[in-house]
């Protein structure tokens, strides 16, 4: 694929990581107050939008490797931060389980803020 391609596809799926953890974030933290929220397709949403992260990491790795595309160094970073985000958020949730809804929440919209940070400092 061109470098166009792959320049079209990181940036869609860049919205697409945001929009579906800042969904599923808000989903998660809802469903504290509202038992009625606490469904299964919850998790999907959230499995979904975290693979996705790692997607996107791997799209933009072969978008810098194929265009020779050297990305602002700030930009890498906090593409990085959200797959480590992803990476402590499942890590913690042993132990805290009785406060799920809340550290996946949280989680999520902290991903989705990263997320954001990233597509500014990469336009």
């Amino acid at each position: 694929m061109s470098a166009e391609t792959w320049s079209t596809i990181h940036l869609a799926l860049g919205w697409v990581m945001v929009l579906s953890n800042g969904a599923a974030g808000l989903w998660a933290l809802a469903a504290i107050r509202w038992q009625g929220l606490r469904h299964s397709s919850l998790w999907w949403l959230l499995g979904g939008a975290w693979v996705l992260v790692f997607i996107q990491l791997t799209a933009g790795v072969i978008l810098m490797r194929t265009a020779d595309v050297v990305a602002p160094a700030f930009h890498v970073f906090y593409g990085v931060c959200c797959a480590v985000a992803v990476a402590f958020v499942i890590g913690y949730r042993q132990q805290l389980e009785h406060r799920r809804y809340e550290l996946f929440g949280l989680g999520a919209l902290f991903i989705m803020g990263l997320a954001i940070r990233a597509m500014f400092l990469g336009s």
